[in-house]
This record gives C-alpha cells, structure tokens and sequence, in this order.
C-alpha cells in the first residue's frame, strides 16, 4: 500500500507543508536538507514562479541548485514567467507536487501573482510550498515594503500576499545588526499581525499547526520583538 497523507485530526484535511527560506550562501544546510528530503516525497513535479518574470535569466537556476545539491530532483521542471501563457500557468500550478517561489524582486513577483491570478490557486494547492527572500514574503498574508528595509520606494506600503499562513515574514535581512530599526519599522503592522524575521541562511517551516525555525530568527508581536529558540 502507498504512504498514507499526514492528516490534521482537527480540520480532517491534508497537513499542508510551507516553507518560508532566506537565502543561501552556498547550499541547504546539511540538518535543512535533510528535513526537506524527508518533507518532499512527491517528486513529479515543481513548478518555479520568477520574481522576474520578463527576464529569462532569471531561470532559477540557484534555488534548483539548492535542492538538487540536497539530492531533491523532480521528473519535470516547469517555470513560471512571461513566456508561459496564465491557463497554461494554472495548469502547472494545480499539477504540482512542489511549488516554488523564487527569489528576487517581491514587488514584480506580487504583481505577476496577480495578473496571472495564481494566489488563490497557491492556497488552494495540496503542494509543499516554498519561497525564498522574495518568495517567502509573498507566501505570507501581507508584508511591509519600506526603504528603511530595503527597498527602492518613497513611501511605505503594506502588500497583500498569498496568505498560506496567517503571519507577515520578513526574510533574508540582517537582523542582529538592525533590531532597533526593524523593529521601530515593524512596530505598526505587528500591532495587526505577528511578524517573522528571518537572517540570510535561515528557514521558518509551518506543518500543519506546527511552526519550527531554522538558525536565526526573530518573533515580532505588537511592538515587541524576542529571539526565537531554534527548533529544527
């Protein structure tokens, strides 16, 4: 018999898989790679959404390496930009073992979620998700674009994401050198949502209604930010 689906006893549906990533100097830390080869059992397919999707170099090439230097390879390899029409998107997207969000820029990959109307069909997806940098703010409910942070912009502005997970992420930033200004500039929207902030090598895993960390990362809830215990 094959491998019976993990199941929330709660809601009696599949215990979904997340993973918001930073980003990696090299390759998976060895304990991350093993965690996500023992998550990913379904290899037929991936389907990698660009943060560029107008430039073909931006062909995802460095998170691929990632996962196959964790030893993660996939029958088929699909991405997601431009050059792919938005039915043929949605398709891919609903036949996924894996989805992928990769990183870059998180304000082109929000707009090309939207104009290719892929966030409902991300929630809606039974695949193990990941995202990393950009991809990890967009997998989250919503999140700050401010240059205090950053980014190129004028003014700040809260974006709505996919909402795989009740909770704004910042991801791929150095923290311990910036507690003071992250927080002052997280203060308001963690007055509204809980906020995860994340260094570049590291990874918050949701599972089911389990959220575990992986190296350095803070929590920051109406107005107050605490280290978090590494827990994977």
């Amino acid at each position: 018999m094959g491998e019976v689906p993990l199941l929330s006893f709660a809601t009696g549906v599949l215990m979904k898989t997340h993973y918001y990533l930073g980003w990696f100097t090299n390759f998976f830390p060895e304990r991350l790679g093993r965690l996500l080869q023992k998550d990913i059992t379904d290899r037929k397919s991936i389907a990698m959404i660009s943060s560029n999707p107008s430039k073909l170099e931006d062909d995802g090439a460095t998170e691929c390496s990632w996962l196959d230097q964790a030893g993660i390879l996939f029958d088929d390899y699909h991405l997601i930009n431009y050059r792919v029409h938005k039915e043929e998107a949605q398709t891919i997207i609903q036949n996924a073992s894996v989805i992928f969000l990769l990183g870059g820029d998180p304000l082109t990959q929000n707009g090309f979620l939207r104009e290719y109307e892929l966030m409902d069909s991300i929630k809606k997806s039974s695949a193990i998700v990941l995202g990393a940098s950009a991809g990890a703010f967009n997998m989250s409910t919503k999140w700050l674009c401010s240059k205090n942070l950053g980014f190129n912009v004028g003014k700040n502005t809260v974006y709505k994401g996919i909402g795989l997970d009740n909770f704004s992420v910042l991801s791929h930033f150095d923290l311990e050198n910036n507690i003071e200004r992250v927080q002052s500039e997280l203060s308001p929207l963690s007055e509204e949502i809980t906020i995860y902030a994340s260094n570049k090598d590291c990874a918050v895993r949701v599972k089911g209604d389990r959220i575990d960390v992986f190296g350095t990362a803070f929590l920051i809830s109406n107005s107050k930010i605490r280290k978090l215990k590494e827990t994977l």
